[in-house]
């Protein structure tokens, strides 16, 4: 019941400068791996102690394992897709990062946007990062069965066909072993959205295998 609850709340809120982001690619390819992580709230520590976040937790782990990456968090609270892809590009610009990492969507759903709009911004923001030479992860969400199954079935499958067409790894569920685990409640804020600090370390643990294959 608290799943279903959980995500009908709210699973969840350059084309012409190419040349340019290229040239910017291959200067980031010969310095330390610079990851920018652009996402929603579930990665920009809505409601949860500064530094607790997934995002800061790798942070921590990639000095843990003397990794040498700097991590720039874009993300912002209720963004959806298409409030991603119009940051992208100056971003982008801003930081060259070797590394995108990509969590955006759940609130397209939440707000019942066409899912066809969502995979092309997806795919764009994919490519535009892929045009400047980094190496991109796509980060996914899931819906529960009251938004319809053809409609879950269909909002994963959006995750799946970018990365594939994209050729890119994709974490399929962000909140794998949170939203669906045996005690879901006792993982959330009291909105019933937001995971509370207790469960991002298991959303890093969702994301570092396919991350650090890239790094």
């Amino acid at each position: 019941m608290f799943r279903r609850d959980f995500i009908a709340a709210g699973a969840l809120a350059l084309l012409g400068t190419a040349p340019v982001l290229a040239q910017q690619g291959r200067k980031a390819a010969a310095r330390a791996p610079l990851i920018l992580v652009v996402g929603d709230s579930l990665s920009a520590e809505y409601g949860l102690p500064r530094g607790s976040g997934w995002v800061a937790l790798l942070e921590k782990r990639l000095a843990r394992e003397k990794i040498g990456a700097t991590v720039v968090n874009a993300s912002v609270s209720g963004d959806t897709t298409a409030g991603g892809r119009a940051r992208l590009p100056a971003l982008l610009r801003q930081h060259s990062p070797t590394h995108v990492v990509i969590e955006l969507g759940g609130n397209d759903a939440l707000r019942g946007l066409p899912l066809a709009n969502t995979r092309d911004n997806l795919a764009w923001m994919v490519e535009q990062s892929q045009a400047t030479g980094a190496r991109v992860l796509l980060v996914g969400m899931q819906m529960p069965p009251n938004y319809g199954a053809d409609y879950a079935r269909r909002f994963a499958a959006l995750f799946e066909a970018v990365a594939k067409e994209r050729k890119i790894p994709l974490v399929p569920f962000l909140l794998q072993g949170i939203a669906d685990g045996p005690d879901p409640a006792a993982l959330f804020q009291p909105d019933r959205i937001h995971p509370r600090a207790e469960a991002h370390p298991r959303m890093l643990d969702n994301v570092w295998p396919q991350l650090r294959k890239l790094l």
